[in-house]
């Protein structure tokens, strides 16, 4: 069974996405044609995911967990090319190519409770080649949307302690609105500094654990 603490995990990245895509509706930030490209893709795959990983135990749960880790640190270090223009109605992006790299990171999501969403960042900076501030802010409302059929899944099944969830959800309502607020304002190479640090300190501490 998923542990609680991943599942808790779910919660808090739907109450935290909400609010930050809330944050973002105003600033021309949030791309509509990628967020529903990518929020059906992905949706569809975690909630295969999410059901999927009640049949999977901690061990393989983590393994997932960490190859997603790695897999994301290693594309973030690639050379990113294309402008920052924070114009999102400008950019069309692969449709097809699109839709199938994200349902694999929906299924990889749903498996791991949410957590593999951050390979948004690399898939969007990397190969579609969207600018930072935009990725961001898409990337948040499609993982809301994943989050939706993820954290649906895990509450049917019964793996969420109410407790727990509801303190990490009260931070997350708080604390979100107030890193959006920053990241406006922050220049995009710093910005993917950060991204890549804490892709990075993420992959050391879930390889810990799981040598561990």
């Amino acid at each position: 069974m998923l542990p609680q603490h991943q599942a808790s995990q779910t919660v808090q990245v739907f109450f935290a996405t909400l609010s930050g895509v809330w944050a973002y509706r105003k600033g021309g930030y949030l791309n509509k044609e990628l967020i529903t490209i990518m929020g059906l893709s992905i949706l569809i795959g975690s909630l295969m995911g999410g059901y999927g990983s009640h049949f999977f135990s901690e061990d393989i749960i983590n393994l997932v967990y960490g190859i997603l880790v790695i897999i994301a640190a290693v594309m973030m270090f690639i050379p990113k090319t294309g402008t920052e223009d924070n114009q999102s109605d400008h950019i069309r992006p692969p449709k097809i190519l699109t839709s199938i790299m994200t349902f694999v990171i929906g299924l990889a999501s749903g498996i791991v409770g949410a957590g593999g969403a951050f390979l948004l960042f690399p898939l969007m900076l990397v190969v579609l080649k969207i600018p930072t501030k935009i990725t961001i802010a898409t990337s948040l409302a499609v993982t809301f949307i994943s989050s939706i059929g993820t954290t649906v899944t895990k509450l049917v099944i019964g793996q969420v302690p109410f407790m727990p969830a509801l303190v990490i959800v009260a931070a997350s309502l708080i604390a979100s609105p107030i890193g959006v607020l920053i990241g406006k304002k922050m220049n995009a190479n710093i910005l993917q500094g950060i991204l890549i640090f804490v892709i990075l300190i993420t992959t050391v501490k879930i390889w810990f654990d799981i040598l561990h």
